[in-house]
């Protein structure tokens, strides 16, 4: 009975979500930009989650969806903790005005001061628990939390209260650093939900590179998923190309087909920051979204 309760009171605070304008479009855009403040969780703590609504948002219509973490750095320069935006809400707005990708939904989820924990796959479960034990890091990978928390309760209010087409085919997730790894980890653990991934700087060091051993082991399913991956070559990018290499062997001996269900970029001179993800976003967002060219 106490377990009812308590589900009841976390569905009835998500419905009951403060709903506020998150920033103004200008006076040339058709789009909307709206915040649930302190979207409430029975997995993780509260965060802001901000929604973009296409240019023309038409109740009558089905959009995809597409989830990006980090999302305070996502749209707003002013909420970036860099003062520099992705600003997929621009870059998107300007590829539908092209023709060139299917309007999307953009849902940003702000992180936490737990971001580690966070975005850091739970498995292989025993060698994170010794890699974080190796490296005297507190506290416990929360990861498995955080995806239910994307699963089993914003996604339904997301649907619920957009219109959207709930499918894996037009569900898609995206990040950059350990934004990256959470977004493969999402992929791997619900193909059902998540139809395709895109990772931009993956961090595949992160506590020695254990996720790329866990992705030698259990492989996500090509038929599936889709899959992005991109990185730079200076600073912490610099350190990413021999991991990618792995993995994007390990994905085609899995049946992965470079060019088709995977994508794989390497940006010479491009950096580990806001600014670079920024220009390059487009990339990943044809790659997810693009128009058929049939």
């Amino acid at each position: 009975m106490k377990q009812l309760l308590l589900s009841s009171l976390v569905f009835l605070s998500i419905f009951c979500a403060q709903l506020t304008y998150a920033h103004t479009s200008s006076p040339q855009s058709k789009s909307r930009w709206l915040m649930h403040e302190n979207f409430p969780s029975k997995f993780i703590n509260p965060r802001n989650v901000e929604v973009w609504l296409p240019p023309g948002y038409n109740p009558s219509i089905r959009y995809p969806v597409l989830y990006v973490h980090d999302g305070q750095n996502v749209f707003n320069p002013s909420t970036s903790y860099t003062g520099i935006a992705w600003e997929i809400d621009s870059v998107a707005e300007s590829l539908i005005a092209k023709g060139k990708i299917i309007p999307p939904i953009v849902v940003a989820v702000w992180n936490s001061p737990l971001r580690f924990l966070e975005y850091m796959p739970n498995k292989p479960a025993e060698n994170i628990r010794q890699q974080l034990q190796q490296m005297g890091r507190a506290g416990e990978v929360i990861s498995d939390n955080y995806l239910r928390f994307l699963v089993e309760e914003l996604k339904p209010f997301i649907d619920k209260t957009y219109s959207t087409n709930p499918a894996p085919s037009s569900t898609f997730i995206m990040g950059a650093s350990m934004g990256g790894l959470i977004s493969l980890y999402a992929a791997m653990e619900y193909p059902h939900i998540f139809g395709g991934a895109a990772c931009l700087s993956t961090h595949w060091p992160a506590l020695n590179g254990v996720v790329v051993d866990h992705l030698q082991n259990s492989p996500p399913d090509p038929n599936k998923v889709r899959l992005y991956f991109d990185h730079g070559t200076i600073n912490l990018d610099s350190l990413y190309h021999p991991f990618q290499q792995r993995v994007d062997a390990i994905l085609t001996n899995a049946g992965f087909v470079m060019g088709d269900n995977m994508l794989t970029h390497k940006f010479e001179g491009a950096d580990h920051n806001e600014r670079a993800w920024r220009d390059r976003v487009y990339r990943p967002l044809l790659f997810l979204l693009g128009k058929s060219t049939d």
